[in-house]
């Protein structure tokens, strides 16, 4: 197995850094109550608009 170099330990660490990043937001999105964090009117909605993908299985 070769050695990693610094610019890998780099690499992996930004990776590891937005990775991190994403799952802190959508945790935190969920503890604020919104169903889907994707949506931008994720927490007026509930999950009921036509644009949400939770809209056709609540029905």
């Amino acid at each position: 197995m070769p050695d990693m170099s610094a610019v890998d330990y780099i690499a992996i660490g930004v990776i590891l850094l937005i990775v991190g990043a994403a799952a802190f937001y959508i945790i935190r999105a969920k503890a604020r109550g919104e169903k889907c964090v994707g949506c931008p009117y994720a927490k007026e909605c509930g999950g009921k608009c036509g644009s949400c993908h939770h809209s056709k299985k609540e029905k």
